[in-house]
């Protein structure tokens, strides 16, 4: 199919209420790392009861479910269970970074997802991006990077490790990204979180024995952050899937990166972690990307035509 610049304007009058849900789940998804930390539990465990508490209420949201496309349980497609997979790999490695370094840098090294979907949906999918939302991803990064170079080094127990795990995410959140993409071309926002979730679950819980951690929380507190990671995915990714189904890979990606700023303030609120000037200015920057990037998505249609992935019965194809 070819998107001309006249369904790219008609396509950005909806997009308005797309843009804040997806800003809502990222400030939401902001306090992942924070309540990692407060589970008591080992990195990959905290995942496990996160995807563990999600679950009851995303089967009864999914469940009860009846409008939109895709409702219901539904059995899954080959992209929803990827997502799961690729999903469990970035929580597992990101969650050993959270514990590694401190939660700013973790959360920002990890989102450096939009320039693997930037590039992925160029190269793969033929989107190339328009020279405003280029520079403004360029802005939005440059940002993080302040954010994690302005960062205390001796914050965490291994700085260095767990800022290379962090990196390694950015692959993985990357697939997920893509991975449920595709998986919004046939089934509704609730599905594809609904079996991602049950897929990744017992992983996790795999992961965490094999690896010797800590699985129960010590006392009430850890159970609470668990619950609260439960509540917080479903909010949060269900929202960004819902999102996914209706806004452009690389500008989720890019608006995700709210989530490191949230990250960083909370970071400094709860633990004490030093928020320098330079990851203030950073966060600003990543801030104005975010803006600029939306901005250039809706008012400045791609230069010539852009092919969009159509499905077909073996997947997406140009």
């Amino acid at each position: 199919m070819i998107r001309t610049p006249a369904s790219v304007v008609a396509l950005t009058r909806h997009a308005a209420f797309p843009l804040a849900v997806l800003v809502l789940a990222a400030m939401v998804l902001g306090l992942a790392p924070i309540l990692v930390r407060l589970t008591e539990t080992g990195p990959a465990a905290a995942g496990f009861w996160r995807f563990l508490f999600a679950l009851p209420l995303l089967t009864l949201l999914t469940a009860t479910q009846r409008s939109g496309e895709g409702r219901g349980l539904g059995p899954p497609s080959r992209w929803m269970l990827l997502a799961g997979l690729f999903f469990v790999l970035d929580l597992a490695f990101w969650h050993y970074g959270i514990v590694m370094t401190s939660v700013a840098n973790a959360t920002v090294l990890c989102n450096l997802t939009p320039v693997v979907v930037t590039l992925f949906a160029w190269i793969v999918w033929k989107q190339r991006p328009g020279r405003s939302f280029v520079l403004a991803l360029a802005l939005a990064v440059a940002g993080a990077f302040a954010m994690a170079a302005g960062a205390d080094g001796g914050q965490g127990t291994n700085p260095l490790l767990g800022d290379l795990f962090s990196l390694s995410v950015a692959v993985w959140y990357a697939a997920y990204f893509l991975a449920v993409k595709a998986a919004r071309r046939t089934a509704g926002a609730l599905r594809v979180t609904f079996w991602a979730t049950l897929v990744g679950t017992p992983l996790l819980l795999v992961i965490a024995l094999a690896l010797g951690e800590d699985i129960i929380p010590a006392g009430p507190g850890g159970w609470m952050a668990c619950a609260g990671l439960g509540l917080m995915h479903v909010v949060g990714q269900g929202g960004v899937a819902w999102a996914l189904g209706r806004l452009p890979a690389s500008v989720t990606a890019v608006t995700i990166l709210i989530q490191p700023v949230v990250a960083a303030l909370l970071g400094w609120w709860i633990f004490a972690e030093a928020l320098t000037p330079v990851q203030a200015i950073g966060g600003v920057l990543v801030l104005i990307g975010v803006v600029l990037a939306q901005r250039a998505s809706r008012l400045v249609p791609p230069a010539g035509p852009v092919m969009v992935p159509v499905q077909t019965a073996d997947g997406p194809r140009n």
